[in-house]
């Protein structure tokens, strides 16, 4: 073999694929990863709700090793500060205190500042891997699975093995760290008003294995599924079902869904537990069906008694009203104030979904006292006249908790 085809040989790889085998070996591998940190560091490692068959965590971890040098310990660490002081000061990258632009070109950047914080890793990282293979290869060598990745993909590919492994090392900093950090505290939908910015991004959980659902995560941390509509679908529970199947993973635990009896008359205290459990169902449940239809209701009947500012308000405050009063800005506490001085029954139904969720806030309550809680609740819910808010009252007896 003379020189020139040796740097051809060397230009083309081993293997000279052509273009679409190294499409499709680049999408494979960046799937696999991303299935690997929704799968195995997130689900499993952080929140414990799978367990996973060791061979099978081990591939993932090798993988990782290979695809990112990312540690366990230290991921899912980061993680852990990330749910205990979401939005806060503390927050390793949240948007809303960094700013978007920062976590979405600069997010790998804030997780490896998080991670290499001794306290962080120590405080939250508990449970972690800590056989031979985490402390003699993984840990010890950080880089070293990348660098073998790298040399591999040029044997093989030649050039085109620096593009592929290129794609490679942005997957995670750009469609983990970026968009799910960022995007998914930032810009979406909101099935639940939880206590932090998160949201889903999109209903069809498929490029990122599931964790476009981010607001259902934040809802119910320790579920393994994120899909919690009819209308959503999250791939990396189908993985988990074929991998349960398969006899490779355990499902330890997933979001509760809540139940009716249309028959039930009365509450108990099985009802008050499963409105306990379900209670952020149960606040979208009466944000769907009492707030935003008597608001709709309201706006139609008040619309041309208004003057132009205030009926732009008033359909407006549409968002503002289904909020938590911490995420109201001075603007938005305006607008509610304006909404209810026009309308009594908008202010009824707001004071009703405080008083809601204020129930199971007492700290300290005892199941009885909750129980006597809802029941008046109910009671004055049914004495208002606003229908929707009756009918919600009643549906809320029925109330049993269902886990599937």
């Amino acid at each position: 073999m003379n020189i020139v085809d040796a740097l051809y040989q060397l230009a083309t790889g081993l293997w000279n694929l052509p273009l679409w085998a190294l499409v499709v070996w680049t999408l494979v591998s960046c799937h696999f990863t991303l299935l690997a940190v929704t799968v195995y560091l997130h689900r499993s490692q952080a929140h414990r709700s799978v367990d996973l068959h060791p061979a099978l965590a081990h591939v993932f971890r090798f993988w990782l090793w290979m695809s990112t040098g990312m540690n366990t310990r230290e991921w899912v660490s980061v993680h852990r500060k990330h749910h205990a002081r979401c939005e806060g000061p503390e927050d390793p990258h949240s948007p809303q205190v960094h700013g978007i632009g920062k976590v979405l070109l600069e997010g790998a950047e804030l997780y490896r500042d998080a991670a290499a914080d001794p306290a962080v890793v120590e405080k939250f990282g508990h449970g972690t891997p800590n056989d031979w293979m985490e402390r003699r290869v993984y840990s010890a060598c950080t880089f070293g699975g990348i660098a073998i990745l790298a040399v591999t993909e040029f044997l093989l590919f030649g050039l085109a093995g620096i593009a592929v492994f290129a794609i490679q090392m942005l997957c995670i900093p750009v469609l983990a760290a970026g968009v799910i950090n960022g995007i998914g505290h930032f810009w979406g939908y909101r099935n639940f008003e939880t206590d932090d910015a998160a949201t889903n991004i999109t209903p069809l959980a498929v490029l990122i294995c599931g964790e476009e659902l981010h607001n259902n995560h934040h809802a119910y941390p320790s579920s393994a599924r994120f899909a919690l509509r009819r209308w959503e679908f999250d791939l990396g529970w189908m993985y988990l079902r074929v991998f349960s199947f398969l006899g490779l993973a355990r499902i330890r635990r997933v979001a509760p869904r809540p139940a009716f009896r249309d028959d039930k008359e009365g509450m108990d205290i099985d009802t008050v537990k499963a409105i306990i459990s379900s209670r952020l169902h149960v606040m979208e449940s009466y944000a769907r069906r009492v707030t935003l239809p008597v608001h709709k209701l309201e706006f139609k009947a008040l619309r041309s008694s208004l003057p132009t500012l205030e009926r732009r308000g008033l359909r407006r405050v549409r968002k503002d009203i289904i909020k938590g009063e911490d995420k109201l800005d001075a603007a938005a506490r305006e607008r509610l104030r304006a909404a209810f001085d026009a309308s009594e029954a908008l202010r009824i139904v707001h004071e009703h979904q405080a008083r809601l969720q204020a129930i199971w806030q007492k700290a300290g309550a005892s199941q009885d006292a909750l129980l006597h809680a809802l029941q008046e609740w109910c009671h004055q819910a049914e004495e208002t006249g606003i229908e929707c808010l009756q009918e919600f009252a009643s549906r809320l007896r029925g109330y049993e908790l269902k886990v599937s």
